[in-house]
């Protein structure tokens, strides 16, 4: 299985040698051209994908090597991740990992790391680490507790999140 890290790399290569080609083949036909550019659409894509991650890190149940491939993380900031589990709120994740590194940092840091979700306690910021959801629906959804199940809770965020978004935020939810 391939790192989060080395699929960045491998999408800054192909970039690289897309660009290269593209400038070296300058005075080529429109086609060669035209196919360049669709070459070189496809790899920033897979690069926009490689920098979003496709599933993130549970902050309370990930392991030392799961830290390691979110960029800038070292053994301090492996030790503080790990200094204050569990987690039960982002703004706590916020606040404790804040003390070593700027906001822009802790921010970076949450495009790979999500905090449990739980149905009938999670504050409005938690919940939206759900993509898109927005700070409104969050609260309608804080609203709408208590929620029997886990299943009812997905039902209401449905009307909120694409299906997509939804299966994403299944990973999120503490089971129950």
């Amino acid at each position: 299985m391939k790192t989060l890290f080395q699929k960045n790399i491998f999408s800054v290569l192909l970039l690289a040698v897309v660009l290269m080609i593209t400038a070296c083949g300058g005075n080529e036909s429109q086609n060669q051209e035209s196919a360049s550019n669709e070459s070189m659409e496809q790899t920033t894509m897979q690069a926009d994908t490689a920098s979003a991650p496709q599933s993130k890190l549970n902050i309370n149940t990930a392991g030392e090597e799961a830290f390691r491939t979110i960029p800038d993380v070292g053994d301090r900031m492996v030790d503080e991740f790990n200094e204050y589990r569990p987690y039960v709120s982002i703004q706590q994740f916020r606040q404790e990992i804040g003390k070593y590194v700027d906001e822009s940092q802790v921010a970076a840091y949450e495009q790979y790391i999500y905090v449990p979700i739980h149905r009938n306690d999670s504050d409005a910021a938690t919940l939206m680490q759900i993509p898109g959801l927005d700070e409104n629906e969050a609260q309608e959804l804080i609203s709408g507790r208590p929620y029997e199940t886990n299943q009812a809770f997905y039902d209401a965020l449905s009307s909120y999140v694409s299906d997509e978004q939804l299966a994403t935020a299944k990973s999120y939810i503490k089971a129950e």
